[in-house]
């Protein structure tokens, strides 16, 4: 980590759940998020997916799912983890995470990113190119920017907007933080997450019961610190799984360097939802 820059002083803990498979039950979702609030998590971040790799695997919708989580809890952070932006039209998410906000009292974390599912984009008749996909992604959160301020919006391709404003606007001021969705060592994301207010990273070689080195998320910070001079106001968020009689070792080499939100996330990867159910019910680590 580069000398003077600010060290994060706390982490937030958060559940993430897949919205795919077993998971895929609005209720299920509903219930085990109420129940993590019950135990202690700070938040409930949802995966957000219309289709999967199996076609046959049910698939919530997210935004129904978070609606009725938002309506059942009083406290947690509440988050689609992670958008695929530049498939949806930028006036609905507005109006659907404007509502979210809110219908929860401002407990609003809206993510995006690419997406990970091409499939997702051609199957639909969308133009399934990365390059267009990030040239829409970085249009459509300018616009929901503004709309979320309350300004009155006109643009032009590839997300044409012509002298609209919405209300109400967010709970929050100026608007619910944004995450932008990171793979490493590849910057793009990376570069686009430094102009908003978070980023999640995955890492090539890792993922799905394996973390990326502690360093590797140091490396990330300092690119990050490095493009908005420094790290105030800004969260990084890293998906993993713990055990809880070890979780506060695994996750402190992480929270040094520069970790805000840690992501339990649970899977059909790691026992589905009756594992799910007990990690929950276990509660959070306790703060390195």
């Amino acid at each position: 980590m580069a000398s003077g820059q600010e060290v994060h002083m706390g982490v937030s803990y958060a559940v993430g759940l897949p919205n795919v498979g077993e998971f895929g039950d609005p209720r299920t979702l509903l219930e085990l998020a109420v129940a993590a609030e019950e135990s202690g998590w700070d938040g409930v971040f949802v995966w957000d997916h219309v289709l999967y790799h199996e076609p046959d695997w049910p698939v919530a919708n997210s935004v129904v799912a978070l609606s009725a989580i938002a309506a059942r809890t009083r406290r947690i952070r509440l988050a689609p983890l992670m958008t695929a932006l530049p498939r949806r039209r930028v006036q609905v998410v507005a109006r659907e995470i404007a509502t979210l906000d809110v219908l929860s009292g401002g407990r609003m974390i809206f993510g995006a990113g690419l997406g990970s599912m091409d499939r997702e984009y051609a199957a639909f008749g969308e133009n399934a190119s990365l390059r267009a996909r990030a040239r829409r992604l970085d249009a459509s959160l300018s616009v929901l920017a503004d709309l979320w301020a309350g300004d009155a919006v006109s643009r032009g391709e590839p997300v044409p907007v012509e002298q609209v404003s919405m209300r109400p606007t967010p709970v929050q001021r100026p608007r619910p933080p944004i995450w932008c969705a990171g793979r490493w060592p590849a910057t793009a994301g990376f570069r686009r997450a430094a102009a908003w207010d978070g980023v999640m990273p995955i890492h090539t070689d890792y993922g799905r019961g394996t973390i990326m080195p502690a360093s590797t998320l140091g490396e990330i910070r300092d690119l990050i610190a490095t493009r908005r001079n420094g790290m105030q106001g800004f969260d990084i968020a890293l998906e993993g799984r713990t055990e809880p009689a070890t979780a506060t070792e695994t996750i402190a080499p992480y929270v040094r360097g520069g970790l805000t939100w840690w992501v339990e996330a649970m899977g059909w990867w790691r026992g589905g939802v009756r594992e799910a159910w007990s990690r929950i019910l276990a509660g959070p680590p306790d703060s390195p």
